[in-house]
């Protein structure tokens, strides 16, 4: 009897880890990689691209991929900027990096080093939301006289506040060498997962809504297991490298924005706020009734501030 209930649990497991894969191939044709790729140290990052001129670089946040940024990225473009958002290491359909800390001072510099692969040679307008605050702010420090200037965008720059300030308990069993590697090919793609995807959504666009099909877009492509254990990875390394970073913001000097929505439920308003204060001369911005997920809802408003930027009209 032992044996047998073996047997079916091992049969059991087999299945779901089959299923799950095969949903992964699915999600994967049903949303192709939509870009271009470049590789830097035997990595490919995937990025979409479009326009010619001065050159912007989008950088998402946690939850999906460049393409969050797809609607501001044609809006750049018409608006005569050549304009790249890349899928951060291990998001959408670029590679993560194994064997070392890929937090967001080695994410700053990959994202140098492809550009410069790209021949994008002139100083550029970073834009940064959400948890990429802090990998915005890391990359202007790096190459200061590289970056034109910086928009951050519901963004996240500080250890304290920061909704995951200690760890969370999902993002530490799921970085678990064995238990999180069952719990990523075998749970993602069921029911649970989709319920779990639902929530975040909702959670992370509230008190505006997702637009139609992005909830569908997550599950399918954000709880693939590579990319879902990505995002917990850079929850656990955002804390300590954003801890050991703040201390330097008040060193940079190039056009700032500091841009958030005042109904953005994720404590990013403080942030922004203390942030101001390490960069006296930044512009800060409170968006009248927007919540965090700017770049999808909210382009026009995006574009508004890379003007800014550009025009040298932050007063």
């Amino acid at each position: 009897m032992v044996f047998i209930l073996l047997l079916l649990l091992i049969a059991f497991i087999g299945g779901l880890y089959t299923y799950n894969q095969l949903q992964v191939k699915k999600a994967e044709t049903f949303y192709p990689p939509n870009g271009k790729f470049v590789t830097v140290d035997h990595y490919k990052s995937h990025y979409i691209s479009a326009g010619t001129g001065n050159p912007i670089v989008f950088l998402h946040g946690g939850i999906l991929s460049s393409r969050d940024f797809k609607d501001v990225v044609q809006l750049a473009a018409k608006q005569g900027y050549h304009a790249l958002a890349f899928d951060r290491p291990g998001y959408g359909y670029s590679d993560r990096p194994r064997h070392v800390e890929v937090n967001p001072i080695f994410q700053a510099k990959l994202i140098h080093n492809a550009l410069k692969e790209l021949d994008i040679n002139k100083p550029i307008i970073l834009v940064g939301h959400s948890w990429s605050g802090t990998m915005t702010l890391s990359y202007a420090l790096q190459f200061p006289n590289e970056v034109a200037g910086i928009v951050t965008l519901g963004a996240a720059m500080y250890k304290e506040g920061y909704p995951a300030e200690h760890g969370d308990s999902l993002s530490k069993i799921v970085t678990t060498p064995f238990l999180g590697n069952f719990i990523l090919n075998t749970l993602l793609k069921t029911s649970l997962g989709k319920g779990m995807a639902d929530s975040m959504v909702r959670a992370t666009f509230a008190p505006e809504y997702a637009p139609e099909g992005y909830k569908e877009e997550v599950f399918a492509l954000g709880f693939r297991p590579s990319h879902f254990k990505a995002n917990r990875e850079d929850v656990l390394a955002f804390p300590g490298t954003s801890k050991h970073l703040c201390e330097r913001y008040k060193e940079i000097k190039i056009p700032t924005i500091i841009a958030v929505g005042e109904k953005d439920p994720f404590g990013t308003i403080e942030q922004a706020q203390r942030l101001k204060i390490d960069i006296p001369h930044a512009k800060y911005s409170l968006i009248p009734n927007v919540g965090h997920m700017i770049p999808e809802l909210h382009p026009k408003v995006v574009m508004d501030y890379v003007n800014c930027i550009a025009k040298n009209e932050l007063t």
